[in-house]
């Protein structure tokens, strides 16, 4: 197989572009590396299409690695013929190379290999002649075969004519071909079926009597049932015609309808399929359509991780953390606008001891004695009620004035905080507090917190726990890598873990920096990481453009500009007559229009660098140091409770995106449950997909459909409201 021609035609990118940009992959170049720096190279590819990329040309060399090894396993049975080479050079999935490998592989031992080893072959071979007339007839043939050899006992014609019969239905379910055509005859008409195990409610209700069409069935409900089956409130099964499968192995068996081997083989096929073929592919199919939802919720949890991780940060505010609870009481965390831990304590608002004025004098010294602007709830347990406590207690006289809260997502607080690293950062503290710190800095800066925890306990995704892991992590991995990398860190207040997902940095690297910069003091500029243990030349030119230095004395360490293009722009500058104090200065303004004037095509050849690159500068030094989140929604801060009994229909509200998945998003409206937005509410037109219209993190307005007080569910629409992206 062609690898780069393959991915050319699949990706619709130049054969030329592809075979580059695999060259900058094999070279250990980054994928955040490749894409923000070498874009001449790829064509301005994004960090996603190169992932894709990447995950396609591995496959395609697992594919071709695999390819060779069957072709050598089968040419040392000295059975490789040149049909097998082809059929082997065409298969285009891993399947079809194991289907081909099939007949050829060690077995155990089958009820085919015994009739084998019984000299039955030759029997099986005459019946497959499918003879106009046969002399001798079939059975009387049969009988040639009678043994009472120990080890080889064939008693009687029957006995001889059941195992020739094996040897065949074992060859028909053997068949790549064979089983490639019934693959996708079973996907193109079959159907999945459910029944439930149980007539109690539980939450796979909805698939207790249920059947769609396989080609129909979306990824989300192929999860639901599985996990259903899994924890047994299911049983689960393919249906499909067997008569009209079996005739589509009639097609390829049968050459002679006339012969009298017809009944014979009739009855062996009928055989095949029941006996090997069909379980095997109902097992192949189910697989596949797992790992088909699997992949496909993969992209979208991906999608809404990058979208979490991207949420606007809240700058310069100090903000009290609070992690609700019962019976150990509320934990609190003061931090300040640089994340800096200033104060801890514990409330006891909610039962069982329920004690407020205490509680609440508590959180007023604390609002006073630091000035704190935001307080930033978990909702998990006992948040209900922690928010009514908190909005009673910021209407209190002795309240300063503009202090607002949110309810923050405290997916994974836990999990940092009973981690090593939660350990290592604040050795003195309990659980609980170091809970409230996390919920306190994931409002200010939700990127630098939550790449402390990992991926699939951030909770923005669907059916997470039952896909394969490796692939699982190894993908948003890759996400959080291009978030980090997006965003740029600040190489003198990062952790360690935001550290390590910066391109070329690895966990060891990351701690040797936060190391060197504990022992030396805060870096003064980018070269001075090549003094850090484990950066050499080559993973400070992956990681160089990425690190931002504020205030250092080249202007340029606190850009996105890459050194090794310092000097380009450095000539830019000067030849617009503008200095590094103006890029300091954001005094800029006219440094665009200068270039398009002079035109920017021209510019690029004369400083020696693409086009794509030239941008990126000019809109660096443009803004130095800016975020990209900034453009984000802002969180919704709040001063009172909403209770979901105040909820009526038709009522209008603003909420914030908090999940989205294959049949809809849940959107938080500040009244602890999230109301579910459907697929089919969301706008006055057909959509595929949710993630067409919104994003995690996107600040929406809704309508409230219907409430359901006792079952806790809010149902909202869009249909009416007008769509902003038409």
């Amino acid at each position: 197989m062609d690898i780069l021609k393959t991915l050319s035609e699949e990706f619709g990118i130049p054969e030329e572009r592809v075979s580059k940009t695999v060259e900058l992959i094999d070279e250990g170049n980054t994928i955040p590396f490749i894409a923000r720096y070498r874009k001449e190279v790829t064509g301005s590819l994004d960090d996603t299409t190169l992932r894709d990329l990447f995950d396609r040309l591995t496959y395609l060399r697992k594919l071709d690695e695999r390819r060779g090894e069957i072709s050598s396993l089968i040419e040392a049975q000295g059975k490789l013929t040149p049909e097998i080479t082809f059929a082997l050079g065409n298969a285009k999935t891993l399947v079809e190379l194991e289907d081909i490998y099939r007949p050829y592989k060690p077995k155990r031992t089958t009820r085919a290999s015994i009739a084998r080893a019984k000299g039955l072959e030759p029997l099986a071979q005459y019946i497959m002649e499918q003879r106009d007339e046969y002399d001798p007839a079939i059975d009387v043939y049969a009988e040639q075969f009678i043994s009472t050899e120990e080890g080889k006992e064939v008693p009687d014609a029957a006995a001889a004519l059941q195992g020739a019969s094996d040897i065949i239905a074992e060859d028909i379910s053997n068949d790549a071909e064979m089983r490639k055509t019934l693959r996708e005859f079973t996907f193109n008409y079959g159907s999945l079926t459910t029944k439930g195990t149980t007539e109690e409610y539980s939450v796979y209700s909805n698939y207790y009597d249920f059947s769609e069409p396989i080609k129909k069935l979306r990824g989300h409900r192929v999860l639901a049932i599985n996990r259903g089956e899994k924890e047994e409130f299911l049983k689960v099964a393919i249906d499909l015609s067997e008569e009209d499968a079996i005739a589509q192995i009639v097609a390829k068996v049968i050459t002679n309808k006339k012969s009298p081997a017809l009944p014979y083989l009739m009855a062996t096929i009928t055989d095949a399929y029941e006996r090997l073929l069909f379980p095997a592919i109902e097992r192949e199919v189910r697989t596949a359509l797992f790992d088909d939802a699997a992949e496909g919720a993969l992209k979208v949890f991906a999608e809404n991780l990058r979208n979490l991780l991207l949420v606007a940060p809240l700058k310069g505010k100090t903000v009290l953390g609070y992690d609700p609870g019962f019976r150990t009481g509320c934990k609190l965390a003061v931090v300040d606008k640089t994340g800096k831990v200033l104060d801890t304590a514990v409330i006891y608002p909610t039962e069982p001891r329920k004690d407020i004025d205490g509680s609440r004098a508590k959180v007023l010294n604390l609002i006073r004695k630091y000035n704190i602007d935001v307080i930033s709830i978990g909702n998990g347990t006992a948040s209900r009620e922690s928010e009514k406590f908190i909005a009673d207690t910021l209407r209190d006289d002795r309240c300063p004035k503009g202090v607002k809260y949110a309810i923050v997502s405290e997916a994974g607080a836990s999990v940092y905080s009973a981690s090593k690293q939660g350990a290592e950062e604040f050795p003195d503290f309990d659980v609980t507090q170091r809970s409230a710190v996390s919920i306190a800095r994931r409002i200010q800066d939700p990127l630098a917190e939550l790449v402390k925890i990992e991926p699939k306990a951030i909770g923005v995704g669907q059916y997470q726990h039952d896909m394969k892991q490796a692939r699982l992590a190894e993908a948003l991995g890759g996400v959080v890598e291009d978030c980090v990398n997006g965003v740029g860190v600040d190489v003198n207040t990062a952790s360690y873990s935001l550290l390590s997902y910066v391109s070329g940095i690895n966990l060891t690297a990351a701690k040797n920096i936060v190391a060197y910069r504990e022992e030396h003091g805060e870096f003064t500029s980018r070269k001075q990481l090549l003094k850090v243990p484990k950066i050499g030349e080559k993973a400070f030119t992956q990681c160089a453009g990425f690190l931002r230095v504020p205030g250092a004395k080249e202007v340029l360490d606190n850009t996105g500009v890459h050194p090794e293009s310092y000097g380009i722009a450095d000539t830019l500058l000067a030849r617009f007559g503008f200095a590094a104090d103006d890029v300091r200065n954001n005094n800029l303004p006219l440094l665009r229009f200068k270039v398009e004037q002079y035109g920017k095509a021209k510019l690029a050849k004369e400083l020696g660098c693409g086009e794509p690159t030239l941008e990126d500068i000019i809109k660096e030094l443009e803004k130095p140091g800016r975020d990209i989140r900034d453009d984000a929604p802002a969180p919704i801060l709040s001063t009172d409770v909403l209770e979901i009994t105040d909820l009526k229909p038709d009522m209008q509200l603003n909420g914030t995106v908090r999940n989205v998945v294959d049949f809809g998003c849940f959107v938080d409206i500040g009244v602890h449950y999230d109301g579910l937005l459907h697929i089919s509410e969301m706008c006055d037109r057909y959509i595929k997909h949710p993630s067409e219209l919104f994003s995690v993190g996107d600040v929406i307005e809704v309508r409230i459909k219907s409430v359901d007080v006792d079952k806790h569910r809010i149902s909202l629409t869009r249909k009416g409201m007008g769509d902003p992206k038409k």
